[in-house]
């Protein structure tokens, strides 16, 4: 299948790619699938891309390289999100990045609401754990908010 990006322009994608969101992401809610593009001109970052509205994508990374001590409960969430049978082995974790223009000191990333992708079932859903100790503007250098 071939999908018109707004930051590659055209590029295939595999169906069996294809994430399905069953609730959406918070704010597109009827958006219901998503690819994850991987580009080395990106790279640690990741492009999760929704198939459903070209324009729309979200910088995502795996929170561990940018705070190697992160923990989820993920076990705990998989009942409720209805991956019941999965195992956390089948679940893969990333967290989005917020982004200003110009400034990429500013760089933030949501650590309080993952983006958990189910690799088995290929579905995915961004989680709030509202008891985390982490912040949804967690700074991705280091710097103060």
């Amino acid at each position: 299948m071939e999908l018109t990006t707004q930051q590659f322009g055209t590029v295939q994608i595999d169906d069996e790619k294809i994430l399905q969101m069953p609730a959406g992401m918070p704010g597109f809610a009827n958006l219901k699938r998503f690819i994850v593009i991987e580009r080395e001109e990106i790279t640690p970052f990741f492009c999760y891309q929704s198939v459903d509205q070209a324009m729309l994508s979200f910088i995502i990374i795996n929170p561990y390289l940018i705070e190697p001590n992160y923990t989820v409960d993920v076990s705990a969430g998989l009942d409720e999100i209805g991956w019941t049978g999965s195992e956390p082995a089948d679940i893969k974790t990333y967290v989005i990045v917020n982004t200003y223009d110009g400034l990429p000191e500013k760089m933030t990333a949501n650590l309080l609401g993952p983006l958990l992708i189910n690799t088995t079932r290929r579905e995915a859903v961004q989680k709030v754990f509202p008891n985390s100790p982490y912040s949804h503007k967690h700074p991705l250098f280091g710097q103060a908010e």
